[in-house]
């Protein structure tokens, strides 16, 4: 699932050294190693348990990250001067989740994640359109070929093709928004006031219909998987979080794509599945068109 590392930390004075951006990266990719497996877990659960309840405790294991927050900080991470921006964008975040989770119940790993990857693209047009961002032709073309790519991967019409994957391409246009809902606050807002924000509006959401959904867990293996989802997501937030204070987002953001690493070696070792030829080309070709729009983009800020 895709993670949001565009968010950008408010708490650098200066330009970090040599040491805290190896320090940044490394915490950056156990982050979405993290994040991976606790997709992996949320696929098994979503076999026998309703989607909605998984994402209910995956943010579960993030609002134990932010009460550990809040012990260490205080009261005051919750101070915003932008709430409604910041509760908007925990909406966004139980719109992202539940999609993708919904997505797993029917599609491989690799490509529901593989399908996330537009969600760059979207911020591209969204920012244009919404923020009124430059955004110059060689931009342009990286947003074509991510969407052919996105095409490639979902191939409406063939065999193998899914409904589902269409929610994997719903949770990525949420999170595109989310990321710009991000883009106003993190200018006002601390790093750790968003994630505290989401997590808790994301939660609370999420818990209404709880009770129309809720499974007991049927043995321990299933608990186990329970208590795993939400334990590994919140310290996948946990340890992007740090990655960001240690290190510059642009410098972090090409990292998300190791994912597709580890949702086909997830895919291959727990559901004997492993993408097809199409599904890697289409991938290559959004990965790298999202590292070139990663790249100007960094260009353009600097």
């Amino acid at each position: 699932m895709t993670t949001d590392p565009a968010v950008r930390s408010t708490s650098w004075r200066r330009r970090p050294t040599r040491s805290e951006t190896i320090r940044g990266v490394l915490f950056m990719l156990a982050g979405f190693f993290l994040y991976s497996t606790s997709d992996m877990m949320a696929k098994l659960l979503t076999q026998s348990v309703s989607p909605l309840q998984v994402a209910w405790l995956r943010q579960l294991g993030l609002v134990g990250g932010v009460l550990v927050l809040l012990m260490i900080k205080g009261r005051s991470i919750l101070r915003s001067r932008h709430p409604g921006l910041q509760i908007g964008r925990g909406l966004t975040v139980v719109a992202a989740a539940t999609s993708f989770l919904f997505a797993l119940a029917y599609v491989p790993l690799a490509d529901a994640t593989a399908v996330t990857f537009v969600a760059p693209f979207i911020v591209t047009v969204l920012a244009a359109a919404l923020l009124g961002e430059a955004v110059g032709p060689k931009r342009w073309i990286a947003v074509v070929l991510g969407f052919l790519g996105t095409m490639i991967v979902i191939r409406p019409g063939f065999s193998n093709f899914h409904p589902a994957i269409f929610l994997a391409l719903i949770s990525a246009v949420a999170f595109a928004v989310r990321q710009i809902i991000s883009r106003h606050v993190s200018g006002a807002d601390p790093l750790v006031t968003t994630v505290a924000y989401t997590a808790l509006t994301a939660a609370l959401i999420l818990t209404l219909p709880l009770p129309f959904v809720w499974k007991n867990p049927a043995d321990g293996t299933q608990l186990l998987l329970m208590v795993g989802v939400a334990c590994v997501a919140g310290c996948a937030e946990l340890t992007i979080m740090r990655a960001l204070e240690l290190a510059e987002a642009v410098v972090l953001s090409p990292l998300q794509y190791t994912l597709m690493i580890w949702s086909t070696a997830w895919g291959f070792v727990v559901f004997a599945q492993l993408p097809d030829v199409w599904t890697l080309v289409g991938a290559a070709i959004v990965i790298a068109s999202g590292i070139y729009a990663l790249y100007r983009e960094a260009r353009t800020a600097r």
